[in-house]
């Protein structure tokens, strides 16, 4: 499976296309969408939220609710695109109209974004063209896209939640979650304002965003994604580009903002002794092999041990703040104070969304390299064929 997105933040519409995806997997719009809507939500997030409304259309590859094994296209339009025709349109400047005299052009960029460096690299005077596609809205068809991937591992047997772990520096206690499975956990985030699952934790996390709301700044945090029913052995030892740790941690830190990524136990281990980090090996004939813990959040070598995987992500504050940093302009080359987009004070509920379905495309993107995808049905049966075979090893 591959896939590609494209569109601006304030373009007429985002759209993306997934190629590869077997044949006979059920698919609606539906689906897509109620990840999208979670996507949009959580405490913190600014007014850019309350303008799209994101819905998707498909518009290829689904017929009557099930995929045909061709592209799957997938497009939300931008619904505020109506007020920026003029500043984003695709045809050329009138000839009596030059680059600097459209409205809303950057050449002051924001400490922290893409601003400077992309405009460096692609040559643009108005940093705007840098900031419409560097912008998080991006992650809108990431979202769409890991929908479609969290449909195809939940028809193997497969399920993905994420939640939040900590925000300006309160963190959750692992005990009030650590027994529950992830349809319960599931149940309890997407009732909770941050996305958390410690009560206690997400109150303090709520005032925390208030607060650097009052102070015209923002916060970052910490997010985790389980995947819970993955067999065992997908991905590989016998390369480095195969190994799943790799191809996590890389989608993990593909996300804007994101700057650190954990499995497991993560940092925590150079605190410990060996004794104290690996997952000693058990049998039984109901579960076959198994470990008696999941420190190493379940890989190793490269491969899925068939635990739950669990991966951790950090997300710094974003940094367009309503108090703004000093920046220099690129045209004066005087110092000035940075021009502020549209911001949250913390988007980690959110990213959270994110970094659940963009996990899910991963690894769905690694089963289907295991095992024949051309049919839906087909892929069940072989990875039922698998899972009795790892089972009696």
């Amino acid at each position: 499976m591959r896939y590609f997105t494209a569109g601006e933040s304030h373009g007429p519409q985002l759209t993306a296309i997934i190629e590869g995806l077997p044949a006979q997997m059920e698919l609606t719009a539906e689906m897509i969408n109620g990840e999208l809507s979670r996507r949009q939500g959580g405490h913190g997030r600014g007014r850019r939220m309350q303008i799209e409304k994101d819905q998707v259309v498909i518009s290829s590859g689904v017929r009557h609710g099930k995929t045909l094994g061709s592209p799957v296209t997938l497009t939300v339009v931008n619904d505020d695109w109506k007020h920026w025709t003029s500043i984003m349109g695709v045809e050329p400047l009138a000839d009596d109209v030059k680059p600097e005299d459209v409205k809303r052009q950057i050449t002051r960029p924001r400490p922290g974004h893409a601003d400077l460096v992309g405009g460096m690299k692609y040559g643009h005077r108005d940093l705007r063209n840098v900031l419409e596609r560097s912008s998080a809205r991006e992650t809108t068809m990431r979202v769409a896209i890991g929908a479609v991937a969290k449909q195809f591992l939940r028809e193997l047997g497969i399920e993905t939640v994420a939640h939040v772990t900590e925000i300006g520096g309160f963190t959750t206690n692992p005990d009030t979650y650590a027994e529950k499975g992830t349809e319960e956990l599931r149940n309890i985030i997407e009732n909770d304002p941050v996305y958390c699952a410690d009560p206690e934790a997400s109150k303090l996390m709520v005032q925390a965003i208030d607060d650097a709301k009052g102070r015209g700044d923002t916060v970052g945090g910490v997010v985790e994604v389980v995947i819970e029913g993955c067999p065992p052995g997908i991905g590989s030892y016998v390369q480095f580009d195969r190994k799943m740790d790799g191809k996590l941690a890389g989608a993990m830190m593909s996300i804007n903002a994101f700057k650190g990524v954990e499995i497991g136990l993560g940092f925590e281990m150079a605190k410990m002794p060996g004794s104290k980090v690996h997952d000693e090996i058990a049998w039984s004939e109901e579960q076959g092999y198994f470990r008696k813990s999941n420190r190493l959040g379940g890989l190793e070598g490269g491969m899925t041990t068939g635990m739950p995987i669990v991966v951790r992500g950090v997300m710094k504050p974003i940094p367009t703040l309503y108090k703004p940093l000093e920046s220099v302009d690129i045209d004066t080359k005087e110092p000035f104070v940075a021009t502020i987009e549209r911001s949250d004070p913390c988007a980690v509920p959110a990213a959270s969304v994110v970094a659940e379905h963009v996990i899910a495309t991963e690894m769905a993107k690694a089963i289907m390299e295991e095992f024949r995808s051309d049919t839906m049905n087909g892929l069940k049966k072989d990875i039922e064929e698998y899972r009795r075979y790892v089972k009696g090893f």
